[in-house]
């Protein structure tokens, strides 16, 4: 199971908001589906990435259900 708990604790480390996400072109139905754990494409995960400026590792991670 994927898990976007990363993308949060990046954002927070960057002092990035979800606002400046929306503002650098992350739609709102898009972070609904990060906070719902849901899946988004690569190219997000790329966009993330480079508006963060970070890896993927820092987005999001594979997790067990188990774990979660």
């Amino acid at each position: 199971m994927i898990d976007y708990s990363p993308l949060w604790e990046t954002m927070k480390k960057r002092q990035i908001s979800q606002y400046a996400l929306i503002n650098k072109g992350i739609d709102k139905h898009t972070l609904d589906q990060l906070r719902k754990n849901q899946n988004i494409t690569i190219l997000t995960v790329e966009k993330l990435c480079n508006i963060l400026n970070c890896t993927p590792n820092d987005v999001f991670a594979f997790k067990d259900e188990k774990d979660l």
